[in-house]
């Protein structure tokens, strides 16, 4: 269990092993909400090599809107354990790994946080990596970055959205793609391939008609040049 009196780091960098973990929960308040469901994926040298879920009983009626969005409901969790235990199942899943989730940094480890001050009047120290600024940075060119917007983009499929162990097995593999994309950004970087137009960075893209380099400023600005 990787408890501390520090946190982690939120670092901007693609590892090989990691453990991308994923909340459903009552409502989007770290201060009031809880956590209805806890899932992690584990990955080694960029392989899946294990898998976590648990449903959490939060004590309290699950609002109708986040049944909604997530489908768990009050019959589901009326036998699972209190969150405590899956959290404390949870760490030990996950060990000393460096986490990957989409929006963590502003939502999950909050709730993570919150829970481990309450339980055992210690933080997480776990370094942390956050695919949505990822996203943002290096796919400037898409109007939205959700998790099912990322998927859709790389042709992942994003059945079973909203629960948490789908939307782990969806990050992962979107969280390789754009380790994928920040290559590229540092090789261009390297070779200085900048935009003659703006100066910003050029990227390679795929289009209809194969590889290009276009600019990160898109869609403000659309230079583009042949490979």
């Amino acid at each position: 269990m990787a408890l501390s009196n520090q946190p982690g780091k939120k670092l901007n960098i693609h590892v090989s092993d990691y453990c991308v973990f994923d909340l459903e929960t009552t409502g989007v308040s770290s201060r009031s909400d809880a956590v209805i469901e806890i899932s992690a994926v584990k990955v080694l040298g960029g392989l899946v090599v294990d898998e976590f879920t648990m449903l959490v009983n939060p004590k309290r009626p699950i609002p109708f809107y986040a049944s909604r969005v997530n489908g768990i409901t009050d019959d589901m969790v009326a036998n699972a354990p209190t969150f405590d235990i899956a959290l404390g199942a949870f760490l030990d899943f996950v060990g000393d790994s460096v986490f990957v989730g989409h929006n963590i940094h502003n939502f999950d480890m909050k709730f993570l946080y919150r829970d481990a001050k309450l339980y055992w009047g210690k933080t997480i120290s776990n370094d942390y990596i956050d695919t949505l600024p990822m996203a943002k940075a290096y796919l400037p060119q898409l109007e939205h970055h959700k998790l099912t917007d990322l998927a859709g983009y790389y042709g992942i499929s994003s059945y079973g959205a909203h629960r948490a162990l789908n939307d782990c097995r969806m990050n992962q593999q979107i969280y390789e793609f754009l380790g994928e994309e920040k290559s590229n950004v540092a090789q261009v970087a390297k070779d200085g391939s900048l935009c003659p137009y703006c100066g910003k960075l050029l990227q390679k893209r795929n289009g209809r008609y194969g590889e290009f380099m276009g600019c990160m400023g898109y869609p403000v600005c659309r230079y583009t040049r042949n490979v």
